[in-house]
């Protein structure tokens, strides 16, 4: 069973994602926030597979709030569902330690998709998010990453996983996993979302 929780300051989203996440087969929500704090107070306790976070919450940040969830479980998998589409949000929120980036009219089975993808190690966004990454940033002309690193790297920030770059390169994973601690080593990053958020600071994608 993949638990999720959810943060939502909105009660009837909260409500209908509870009831879209618990109506689906292998899924289960483990519990349901209106604010960062009272995450911040329970997750420990009760911690799920994925956590959903907006980010307009009232009193403290979901950025905020994921950064602090993060010091305290920082294997936990965080997708933000919020209704900004903007560069710093998306950039702000990976830097915190969100593994995705979704926008609130991802239709119900996109979401549940993307919510087993991060759990799997992908890391999704949203497809206008994706292409405003893409399209916003001029890419760097000094690049410290061979051809097929930049290959891999580019996979990662589309929300890809290990097993889904090895298929779509025709290599073995063990060699995208060489080609990520190379990239790692390159970036002086220590994870995918690091490496991933300092893509798109540097405009090496």
């Amino acid at each position: 069973m993949l638990t999720v929780s959810l943060v939502e300051d909105d009660e009837d989203i909260r409500q209908s994602l509870a009831i879209l996440i618990n109506g689906a087969n292998g899924f289960q929500c483990l519990a349901q926030y209106g604010d960062c704090p009272s995450v911040i107070a329970d997750i420990q306790k009760n911690t799920p597979n994925v956590l959903l976070m907006d980010i307009g919450l009232p009193g403290m940040s979901g950025i905020e709030g994921i950064k602090i969830i993060k010091s305290m479980l920082p294997k936990l998998d965080i997708i933000v569902l919020t209704s900004h589409e903007n560069d710093n949000y998306v950039f702000e929120s990976l830097c915190a330690g969100a593994c995705g980036y979704l926008i609130k009219d991802t239709s119900p089975a996109r979401l549940l998709e993307c919510i087993k993808e991060i759990y799997e190690g992908g890391s999704p966004m949203s497809t206008q998010i994706a292409r405003m990454v893409v399209t916003s940033f001029q890419k760097k002309t000094e690049n410290p990453l061979s051809p097929r690193e930049m290959d891999v790297l580019n996979h990662l920030c589309t929300g890809r996983s290990y097993k889904i770059i090895a298929k779509t390169l025709f290599i073995s994973e063990e060699t995208v996993r060489r080609h990520i601690k190379s990239i790692y080593r390159k970036l002086q990053v220590h994870s995918n979302t690091e490496a991933v958020a300092k893509a798109f600071r540097d405009k090496l994608i």
